[in-house]
């Protein structure tokens, strides 16, 4: 099944063609809609064949629709119709849910996403289950996105930043009592040094991650896919069975 992975950020919309490793990027932004997004992906896909589109969204989704705006983006994502858009059946998940979906090995794994926010999502034998830690309590009145995300970065500096990381993923895992951790975003590669257990995640894995959504007959099939519903043009909805 030839699936269009689309991976939504802040700069950049990274655009993944069926059958090709590298995506295509188109320019984000702080004035992107979702209605603009859908307009650029189709004008930039014209000529693909696919039949299913994934959709990794950067802020919260209940249920395969967003409930909040994107921070880094325009208005108008909350109560949007991509399925009506796109003309195919559409799946939309946090996008570090979606990343962390095509990293998993088995077990219990934590993914922290580093970019420009925090991304995060957990997934037990197999169980994904997208998480909103960025923003609980940290330091000094600050959250765990405030040190570790891009704010962090600029305000601390690498070499302070990197020390926090490197807290942030232990007291989390402890906390969480994961196995393994994989990071992942946009700024894992100003990183020295990775923490005990800890992996680095590749860009690969938020196609893999979008294309396992419809694998009806892969070890995700028992997935609880909190967030991950499929909307069908006609306005149907079908939770991943």
């Amino acid at each position: 099944m030839k699936i269009l992975v689309i991976d939504v950020g802040g700069t950049h919309v990274k655009v993944h063609r069926p059958g090709h490793k590298e995506p295509v990027k188109i320019p984000s932004g702080p004035t992107m809609t979702a209605k603009e997004m859908v307009a650029d992906v189709k004008k930039v896909a014209a000529e693909w064949k696919y039949f299913a589109v994934s959709i990794g969204y950067p802020g919260s989704v209940v249920h395969g629709r967003p409930v909040s705006e994107p921070y880094n983006l325009g208005r108008g994502w909350v109560g949007f119709d991509f399925a009506r858009a796109f003309g195919h059946r559409v799946k939309v998940v946090n996008d570090a849910a979606m990343q962390a979906l095509g990293s998993y090995k088995g077990g219990r794994m934590l993914f922290l996403g580093l970019g420009t926010g925090l991304g995060s999502a957990v997934i037990v034998d197999g169980v994904l289950e997208p998480m909103e830690l960025a923003h609980l309590p940290y330091r000094k009145g600050r959250t765990f996105e405030d040190y570790i995300g891009l704010a962090g970065l600029k305000r601390l500096g690498k070499k302070k930043w990197r020390h926090y990381v490197a807290d942030v993923v232990k007291r989390l895992k402890v906390a969480l009592q994961v196995d393994y951790v994989v990071l992942g975003g946009g700024n894992v590669r100003l990183l020295k040094a990775l923490p005990a257990k800890t992996r680095l995640g590749d860009n690969s894995d938020a196609f893999l991650g979008g294309s396992r959504l419809w694998k009806k007959r892969s070890r995700f099939v028992r997935c609880r896919f909190g967030d991950a519903t499929s909307s069908h043009p006609k306005g149907r909805l079908r939770r991943a069975r």
